[in-house]
């Protein structure tokens, strides 16, 4: 894991050299207040944007928070290339001693400490400061570690040539990519997802989970919810309920 300690103590000597020139017109100091929340679209730290899962109202066969999340974010659609990116998928389990099985939405899970950002090199991954995590295209050199680093399988690639993109949506060819929470919704002030306002069996909440008032909030802390691959302690933002 990265250490913070070390991140602020290397804050802290940029500013004191007056910035240390990393590329031509780029510098530490300036890097670093590129992570601040005003900076990052108005992120504040006080938030924490997530997801709750209902798997027990998720059926097999359906796909319309895929289908919603390819329309939302420019992505094709349907059946194609096995490199084509997939921002959300659908993932059938099955629990071998008593043979229940469950189907689910798997997406960038948005993790607190987010092996993707650990790996990157450049600084491409990052998380902001109200735990949404993204990938910056400018500086993603397409080495793809994020997508060996992360556990869920949530992270795609670029492989081709990008026409008709969503402007509010910026991808690019050469590029690591994910789940973003609809993060240019947010941002605009909307409150929901294009996948949980798609979902029509209210399977998918999307909302603040340090809001104790809010309605996310107060379902994780009165309803049993368990988080994919808990073990690893990644303490992610991305919950689910029946499994």
């Amino acid at each position: 894991m990265s250490d913070p300690s070390r991140r602020g103590f290397l804050g802290v000597a940029a500013a004191a050299l007056g910035g240390v020139l990393i590329a031509p017109g780029v510098r530490l100091i300036e890097v670093a207040q590129a992570s601040t929340p005003a900076a990052a679209g108005g992120a504040k730290p006080a938030v924490r944007w997530g997801l709750l899962i209902d798997t027990t109202l998720c059926v097999s066969g359906c796909s319309d928070c895929v289908t919603a999340c390819n329309t939302e974010n420019g992505l094709a659609d349907g059946e194609g290339d096995a490199t084509r990116p997939q921002w959300i998928r659908k993932v059938e389990i099955k629990e071998i001693r008593s043979g229940r099985s469950a189907s689910l939405p798997v997406m960038c899970q948005h993790c607190a400490e987010p092996p993707c950002v650990d790996v990157c090199p450049t600084g491409a991954s990052f998380k902001r400061a109200d735990g949404i995590v993204l990938v910056d295209r400018h500086a993603c050199i397409g080495c793809r570690y994020c997508l060996m680093a992360c556990p869920y399988k949530a992270r795609s690639f670029v492989h081709q040539p990008l026409t008709d993109q969503r402007p509010d949506v910026p991808r690019g060819q050469g590029c690591a990519e994910g789940c973003t929470l609809c993060v240019h919704r947010i941002d605009r002030g909307q409150k929901n997802t294009a996948c949980a306002e798609a979902c029509t069996r209210g399977a998918i909440l999307f909302g603040d989970l340090n809001d104790p008032a809010s309605e996310i909030a107060r379902r994780v802390q009165t309803l049993r919810t368990t988080a994919l691959r808990a073990d690893l302690a990644l303490d992610p933002g991305v919950r689910y309920q029946g499994i």
